[in-house]
């Protein structure tokens, strides 16, 4: 018969085990409210720009969009409660649709994936995002020629195809970085010593 202390310290660590389990959970969930609520705040103030611009008068001859003769330029936010998203990105594989924020750290990445470095305009976006299942816990399920499409504020649409499917070390910032791809994906595996990295080319026009 094994020892009483033993007995314990093992149902301790499933309680442990248990806890985390059921933390993840929460965490996940929160995450994909924050972000429904985010895209649903976005899609509001699109239907309002876009009934503005109903509103105004047409302009003369063809209308180019402005990243086109200016493709340096910066991309163009939209503030929610003191965040600043660059639009949206939609996985139809996945059956994902994401709000993506303009910038980077820890506590945004609770809250949607974001843009890690890079511009759609310039064809080399970086998005990163955490694992949790309604953000990018299943981009490992994408295969070559799955579609990606990301949206920005001013309503320009970038059509994107899966060419790769990488999974890279934690620590290979450079790589990351690295090779002529028009928009990267990436999110850490379920160990974190590693990176899921989705590497995607233009197939379209805006539109």
């Amino acid at each position: 018969m094994k020892p009483k202390h033993l007995i314990c310290g093992g149902l301790l660590l499933i309680a442990a085990a248990l806890s985390l389990s059921g933390y993840n959970l929460w965490e996940g969930h929160r995450a994909a409210e924050a972000a429904r609520q985010a895209l649903e705040a976005m899609e509001t103030i699109e239907a309002q720009t876009e009934t503005e611009a109903e509103r105004a008068p047409e302009q003369p001859g063809p209308s180019v969009p402005e990243y086109v003769l200016h493709p340096e330029m910066e991309m163009p936010t939209v503030e929610i409660d003191g965040v600043e998203y660059i639009g949206t990105l939609t996985i139809p594989a996945l059956g994902l649709e994401l709000p993506i924020v303009s910038a980077w750290s820890d506590a945004l990445l609770d809250l949607a994936p974001c843009r890690y470095t890079g511009s759609a305009y310039l064809g080399d976006l970086i998005i990163a995002g955490h694992n949790y299942r309604g953000h990018f816990g299943s981009l490992y399920r994408l295969t070559p020629g799955d579609e990606v499409q990301f949206t920005d504020t001013a309503g320009n649409v970038f059509s994107y195809g899966v060419s790769e499917i990488q999974e890279l070390p934690g620590t290979a910032l450079e790589e990351m970085e690295a090779g002529d791809w028009d928009l990267t994906l990436f999110t850490c595996t379920l160990s974190s010593a590693s990176r899921v990295t989705i590497r995607c080319q233009r197939i379209g026009e805006t539109a």
